[in-house]
């Protein structure tokens, strides 16, 4: 899975320019014109009261710029940004030391906040409300708690499953952001920015096509462009046009639809051998050798959203695109899924 070309979490080479891609504004951030919208207003808002910008949640799945935004941010307010993940705070002495070293208007992102131990997520709460932390000094008797006063800090938090955050963690952000699959007509034009800034020349035609299958993914467009990048320095003449990007895609197993091989395992596993389906997420699972998880975290979502598969209370059902993109007409599958029925009952 870490290897997949389009692997919308971060791979080995991503960090590659990646930095100097990125939008340092919000004026220069392409897409999620929604959450766009409110953060102007909000850090506008913020700004003429002399205040910190209330506490932000991004949430959506992996790659599409919570990161960015969150150091966007913090550029507008002034402030710097801090950055750590749920899991790298093993213990509430961390986040107290994190906490104490912030400054006005400064931003702490958490990545991965839904993982944050619960005993960490309990100084959070008054840090957050309160700008304030309780600390216990010594023990049983002579136990004592201290309030230290915080600076006026804005904390960001982003999760790729927001349903795992607590309520009590959940209610204490007072802006919510859902952030949303790209456009493929925005893919492009984040392509193009990224191609200008690498110093590569792409034609439009070329750009919307990898646009199209880096599915709704700002990250994986930008990793496809520097693959075929490569691919055009050493069997083209550094240009990147249709023909090109067309080849250098087929050789990374990227199919017209985003797809690479596990996508069409999956959607061959449905449509071939369960008869389109229902077939359960376990049962798939098994079947194709894959962690349960990973099938509903990774792969699912983009097949959902693609109109693929739908789920149902009984399990996956393949649509008629599944079986347009793998050439099997819906009568074949159904001739199948009687033999294997049939060879059941004989047994």
């Amino acid at each position: 899975m870490e290897d997949r070309i389009v692997a919308p979490a971060n791979i080995c080479g991503d960090n590659e320019n990646e930095y100097s891609l990125r939008p340092k504004r919000l004026n220069e951030y392409i897409g999620q014109e929604k959450v766009k919208e409110e953060l102007r207003i909000f850090i506008k808002a913020a700004k003429k009261r002399n205040e910190a910008l209330d506490h932000v949640l991004l949430y959506g799945p992996p790659g599409l710029g919570k990161t960015t935004l969150a150091n966007i941010i913090a550029i507008e307010m002034g402030g710097n940004l801090k950055v750590t993940s749920g899991p790298a705070i093993e213990r509430a002495g961390d986040l107290a030391a994190i906490l104490t070293s912030l400054n006005d208007n400064d931003v702490l992102f958490i990545d991965e906040i839904h993982r944050l131990n619960r005993n960490v997520e309990e100084i959070l709460y008054p840090a957050m409300e309160d700008y304030s932390l309780d600390i216990v000094i010594g023990k049983g008797a002579a136990a004592k708690s201290i309030r230290l006063d915080l600076a006026k800090f804005t904390l960001i938090g982003a999760t790729t499953r927001v349903g795992l955050l607590t309520s009590p963690l959940r209610d204490r952000f007072g802006v919510l952001c859902a952030m949303e699959f790209y456009k493929e007509e925005e893919l492009q034009e984040i392509i193009v920015r990224s191609a200008s800034i690498l110093g590569v020349d792409i034609d439009d035609e070329a750009a919307s096509e990898i646009g199209k299958r880096s599915r709704g993914t700002p990250r994986i467009a930008n990793r496809l462009l520097k693959r075929v990048r490569d691919y055009s320095d050493v069997e083209g003449d550094g240009a990147i046009n249709l023909k090109t990007a067309k080849s250098a895609l087929k050789l990374l197993g990227v199919d017209g639809e985003g797809f690479d091989n596990i996508d069409n395992k999956i959607l061959l596993a449905v449509v071939d051998n369960f008869n389109g389906g229902p077939v359960g997420i376990e049962t798939l699972s098994y079947f194709i050798g894959e962690e349960l998880d990973t099938i509903q975290d990774v792969y699912e979502p983009y097949l959902l959203q693609k109109g693929f598969i739908v789920r149902t209370p009984r399990g996956r059902i393949a649509t008629k695109l599944a079986y347009k993109h793998l050439n099997i007409s819906v009568e074949k599958s159904e001739d199948n899924g009687k033999e294997q029925c049939s060879l059941f009952d004989d047994k």
